[in-house]
C-alpha cells in the first residue's frame, strides 16, 4: 500500500486557514470557515468515515408512475458520507430552479407519500417532497452532507418543464457564454447568487455542477444542445472557469457570514477525448473535490463494444485501436479510456484526497455484436440512430434495456441501460417480476422476452465484468462485488478521496420473498456496503499534492498555460507556458524552473522555443496495461544564459505534449544556489529573503 501523504513541516497558519485543503483557492479578504468542514490537516470531517462514499439520489424515482420508488428512506444513510440530489436546472433567467416549488407534482418540494412507512413529512420544514425527507434524515445522520446537483446530460443545455417536455432555453451554455464566445459574467453572477439563496432555503451543504460538457471538442454532449454549444465552443472552458470562480467566491462570502463552509464540486468527464478540449482544467482550483465520471467510457453511441467503466487499459481497446492510438509513437502506447488514466489526469492538479472515483450502478450494452471474445472488443454498428447522430452502435433494447430513455419522437433509445439488480436477475435466468412496471410487454413484443443464457465473464486486467448472451449476441457491461472490491482496494492504496456512484437506486440485494416467494434481485445496498466495509479500516486519504519535500521558502513567480488551440485542432497539445516574475528580485540567466506533470501524458514533453524544456524524471514509461505506475513526470526548463527576468516581466515558452493533462503543479524556481517553491502554491511558506 502506498504511504499516505503527511504534512511537510511549515509555519502553522492560524484561524480557519489552518484547515484549508492544500490548493483550494482562497477568496481574497474573506475568513472562510474551513474548519467547519475540514480538520487541521485539511481533510474533510465525515464522522467516523475516512473516505467519501457519495451517492447520487435522483428525483424522478417517486413511484407515482407505477415504477419502483426509491425514496430518502431507502438510502443507506449509515454507509454513505454525501448525497447529491439530481437534478436542479438553470432556468431561462439564469437562476437555479426545480420548477414550481408548490406544485403537488413537484418531487423536490411538493410531493407527498401518504401511507408509505418511513416517508412521513417532517412538519418542521415549510416544503414537502424529497427535500423535506433529506433534511428529516439528516437530523438522525448529521455526518452526511447533501449537495444539490445542477444540470446532467438532459438538462445541461435546457430543462424539462412541468409537462415533461424539454424547454430549449436556460442551461449552462447560454448562462455562461455569449453567442460570440465571450464570458457572460452577468449571467454567471445571477446564477451564483441564486445558488447561495437556494442552499440556504433548502438546507443543502453545497452545490455540485454537472455540466456536460464545457469542452471545445465539436459535437460533444447531448445532440439536442449542439446548435447552441458548437457556436460557443471556443469560449466554453474560459466561461466554465469564470463560473467556478464566481461560485467559489460567493459561497465563501455566504459561508463566512453563516459560519458554515459551503462545498463546491463538479461531476467531470473522464474521457481523454473530452478532456483534450478542456485545456488544463483551470477550474479545479475552486473545487472542494472533483467527482470523476469514470463511466460511459464505452456505450452504444458508437459501435465499439467494451466496458462501461474499466479500471485499467488492456492494450486492446477497439475504439483506440481504430484510431491507431496504440501504434502512434507520440502517445507512448497509453490508452485513455479507463479509470486509472482519468485519475492520473486529475492528479496533475490535485492531491489524491480531492479526487473521487465514479462507479456505475447501471449497465451499458449492445445487441447483434460481431467478433470479440465473448463480445468484448467486438463491433455492433447500428442503423436507426438517435436524432443528431449519423452513426451509432446497435444498442440493446427491450428486456436488456429496462432503464430506457426516449428520443424527442418518443422512440426507445437502445442503450443496454439497466439497474445492476436487473442484470443480476438476467445472469440468474430471471425476467424479473417488475418488468411490466417499466413498460415491457413480453406477450406482444419479442424484444421484451427472456431468451438465451446470460453468462458472466470477468477480465482481471481491465477489472471489468460483463454478461454475454450468445443466442442474442447481447453484451452488457456490469459491476459486481468482485470489481467493486478491487476498485475499493485501488482507491485505498492510492490515497484517493473516495467513490461516487450513479445512482443509488441501481444497487442490489437478493430478496427471497419477492417474485411470488421464489426470490429475485431488487433494489438494495450490496455494492455500497462493499465500499463501506473496504474503507472502514483504511488510513486517511492523501492530503498533499507533492510527492517530494518542499523547499524552505517561496518566491512570487507565476506560471500559466495560455493559447490552447481548439480541441479538434489540438494535436499535439501546444499551449504557451507563461512565466511571470512577481517578486522584487531579478531572475538571472540560467534560472531553472521545474514542475510536475501527470503521467496521463507520456514522458515526451518538449518545447519549440529554444529553452530546452525536457522531462528529467519519468514517473511512467511504456504502455499502461494494468495501470500507470507513478503519478508525475518531473519537467525542467531554464532561462537561457543571456536572458534575465526582471520584476514584473514575463517570458513565454512553447510547451508541447501529446495527451491531456491537468495542472501542472509543484513548481520550483532555482537560482543562486537556492531552490524556492511558489507563493501561489505554498502561501504559508516564508517568503524568499531579498
Amino acid at each position: 500500500m502506498k504511504p499516505v501523504n503527511t504534512p511537510t513541516p511549515t509555519p502553522t497558519p492560524g484561524g480557519n486557514e489552518r484547515c484549508r485543503p492544500e490548493g483550494l483557492y482562497r477568496t481574497p479578504g474573506v475568513d472562510v470557515p474551513y474548519c467547519s468542514v475540514y480538520d487541521t490537516e485539511g481533510r474533510e470531517k465525515m464522522g467516523a468515515a475516512k473516505r467519501r462514499i457519495i451517492g447520487y439520489f435522483t428525483g424522478w424515482r417517486t413511484g407515482k408512475d407505477g415504477a419502483p420508488a426509491y425514496l430518502a428512506k431507502d438510502i443507506p444513510w449509515d454507509k454513505i458520507t454525501h448525497i447529491n440530489y439530481a437534478f436542479a436546472h438553470v432556468d431561462g433567467n439564469n437562476r437555479i430552479s426545480i420548477g414550481k416549488p408548490g406544485d403537488a407534482k413537484n418531487a423536490a418540494t411538493g410531493m407527498d407519500w401518504q401511507g408509505v412507512a418511513g416517508a412521513e413529512m417532517d412538519a418542521a420544514f415549510p416544503y414537502k417532497g424529497h427535500f423535506n425527507q433529506l433534511n428529516k434524515f439528516k437530523k438522525k445522520y448529521p455526518h452526511v452532507k447533501t449537495l444539490i446537483s445542477v444540470g446532467g446530460w438532459a438538462e445541461t443545455g435546457g430543462y424539462f418543464g412541468a409537462d415533461g417536455k424539454r424547454v430549449d432555453s436556460g442551461g449552462f451554455y447560454t448562462m455562461t457564454t455569449h453567442a460570440d464566445g465571450s464570458v457572460n459574467q452577468a449571467g454567471i453572477n445571477t446564477f451564483a447568487d441564486s445558488v447561495v439563496a437556494f442552499l440556504k432555503q433548502y438546507g443543502f451543504d453545497g452545490v455540485d455542477i454537472d455540466y456536460e460538457y464545457p469542452t471545445s471538442m465539436k459535437d460533444a454532449g447531448n445532440p439536442a444542445d449542439w446548435a447552441t454549444a458548437n457556436a460557443r465552443r471556443a469560449g466554453l472552458n474560459r466561461s466554465y472557469v469564470a463560473l467556478m470562480k464566481a461560485l467559489r467566491e460567493k459561497l465563501d462570502a455566504a459561508g463566512a457570514a453563516s459560519k458554515k463552509h459551503y462545498m463546491l464540486t463538479v461531476a467531470s468527464p473522464s474521457s481523454g477525448y473530452l478532456l483534450r478540449g478542456m485545456e488544463n482544467f483551470q477550474a479545479l482550483q475552486y473545487l472542494d473535490y472533483v467527482n470523476i465520471m469514470s463511466y460511459d467510457l464505452h456505450g452504444a453511441w458508437n459501435e465499439f463494444v467494451g466496458p462501461n467503466a474499466a479500471l485499467f487499459d488492456d492494450g486492446k481497446d477497439a475504439e483506440l485501436a481504430k484510431w491507431n492510438v496504440y501504434n502512434t509513437p507520440q502517445y507512448g502506447g497509453i490508452g485513455y479510456l479507463n479509470t486509472d488514466w482519468a485519475y492520473h489526469y486529475f492528479r496533475g492538479a490535485m492531491q489524491a484526497g480531492r479526487i473521487n472515483i465514479g462507479v456505475p450502478y447501471y449497465t451499458r450494452g449492445w445487441k447483434n455484436v460481431a467478433g470479440g471474445t465473448n463480445g468484448l472488443w467486438g463491433r455492433a454498428a447500428g442503423s436507426n440512430c438517435p436524432t443528431g447522430l449519423t452513426s451509432c452502435g446497435d444498442g440493446a433494447r427491450g428486456i436488456d434495456n429496462i432503464w430506457h430513455d426516449k428520443d424527442e419522437q418518443g422512440r426507445e433509445l437502445g442503450a443496454g441501460s439497466n439497474p445492476m439488480w436487473h442484470a443480476k436477475n438476467l445472469e440468474k435466468g430471471l425476467a424479473g417480476s417488475y418488468i411490466s412496471a417499466y413498460g415491457l410487454t413480453p406477450d406482444s413484443d419479442p424484444e421484451d422476452r427472456l431468451n438465451g443464457t446470460y453468462t458472466r465473464y470477468y477480465d482481471a486486467t481491465l477489472v471489468a465484468p460483463w454478461l454475454w448472451n450468445p443466442q442474442k449476441q447481447v453484451f452488457l457491461s456490469t459491476e459486481d462485488e468482485q470489481s467493486v472490491q478491487k476498485k475499493a482496494q485501488w482507491i485505498a492504496s492510492n490515497g484517493i478521496g473516495g467513490v461516487m456512484f450513479w445512482e443509488l437506486a441501481g444497487d442490489y440485494d437478493w430478496h427471497p420473498s419477492r417474485n411470488g416467494g421464489k426470490g429475485e434481485y431488487f433494489i438494495g445496498n450490496k455494492l455500497t456496503s462493499t465500499f463501506a466495509s473496504a474503507f472502514a479500516n483504511t488510513s486517511p486519504y492523501a492530503n498533499k499534492r507533492s510527492t517530494r519535500a518542499l523547499p524552505a521558502s517561496a518566491i512570487d513567480v507565476g506560471f500559466e498555460l495560455l493559447g490552447y488551440p481548439l480541441g479538434d485542432s489540438n494535436f499535439p497539445i501546444s499551449p504557451t507556458l507563461r512565466v511571470t516574475n512577481r517578486s522584487n528580485a531579478t531572475l538571472p540567466g540560467g534560472t531553472e524552473f521545474q514542475f510536475d506533470m501527470p503521467t496521463s501524458a507520456p514522458a515526451n514533453a518538449k518545447d519549440q522555443s529554444g529553452y530546452g524544456l525536457t522531462v528529467i524524471q519519468s514517473g511512467h514509461n511504456g504502455n499502461n496495461i494494468g495501470g500507470l505506475k507513478g503519478d508525475y513526470h518531473r519537467v525542467s526548463v531554464k532561462l537561457p544564459g543571456w536572458k534575465t527576468l526582471a520584476p514584473g516581466e514575463s517570458t513565454d515558452i512553447s510547451f508541447v505534449y501529446y495527451l491531456p493533462i491537468s495542472g501542472p503543479s509543484n513548481y520550483t524556481v532555482s537560482f543562486g544556489g537556492n531552490t524556492y517553491a511558489t507563493r501561489a502554491e505554498q502561501p504559508n511558506l516564508p517568503a524568499m529573503k531579498q
